[in-house]
């Protein structure tokens, strides 16, 4: 289904480009409304090559990229979350408009649980006092375990509940998902976590967005993806 906020951006340019990036990006929309993003995104990413002011292109890979994403072609074009902030930053840096226009754009989904969106809304790990809030709004994945690429992550849930969660992946390729409850609390930047059936765990969210537990090691908000 076509991107409303896509269609909307079209008519809406804080600066002029040169006209070659201009036919770019329209011609990459033409392709996005025919359905074949793949090729949308080249003629896009070229547009933002030839000018790299140029919001609304930045805007429209973020976009086709977030689109491919969904459609589960991540390690193929490289639709990784980290990428798709970092254009759609840069588009809202050039032009504040993009914001309004990427909350409602479905293309983002994907992204709106990662620290680049939350610094979007005014949300930072800098500041002591955004902690609690990110915790929550943020998915939080730890690295990948073992030689068959087991994952973890913690899950920080209204009302103080939490969870952490381990994908192991067996030597056959089958995972199977394994949950252990608990609770949680934030004191300043220092989180505790109090896990069913283990003791006390202390960690430290730091001002650049790490999550760490001396246990249990780092978490981010980028899982482990399209490892060789």
């Amino acid at each position: 289904m076509l991107s409303t906020s896509l269609l909307l951006a079209l008519a809406l340019t804080a600066s002029t480009p040169a006209p070659a990036a201009r036919t770019l990006n329209t011609e990459g929309f033409r392709l996005y409304q025919a359905g074949r993003y793949p090729e949308a995104l080249e003629k896009f990413q070229e547009a933002a090559r030839q000018a790299p002011d140029y919001a609304l292109a930045r805007y429209n890979v973020a976009a086709t990229l977030g689109l491919l994403r969904k459609q589960g072609k991540v390690c193929e074009y490289s639709a990784h979350r980290d990428v798709i902030v970092e254009h759609l930053t840069q588009a809202v840096k050039l032009d504040a408009r993009r914001l309004a226009r990427a909350k409602v754009d479905r293309d983002f989904d994907s992204i709106r649980d990662t620290l680049g969106w939350q610094r979007l809304l005014g949300r930072t790990p800098e500041r002591e006092a955004d902690v609690p809030a990110l915790l929550s709004a943020v998915s939080w994945f730890g690295p990948a375990m073992g030689i068959h690429g087991s994952t973890q992550g913690l899950r920080f849930k209204a009302g103080g509940k939490v969870s952490l969660w381990t994908k192991e992946v067996g030597e056959d390729g089958t995972s199977r998902l394994r949950e252990v409850p608990g609770t949680w609390s934030v004191h300043g930047r220092q989180v505790e976590l109090r896990l069913k059936g283990r003791a006390s765990l202390v960690g430290t969210l730091n001002g650049t967005g790490a999550l760490t537990f001396p246990e249990l090691g780092t978490f981010t908000d980028s899982p482990s993806e399209c490892d060789a």
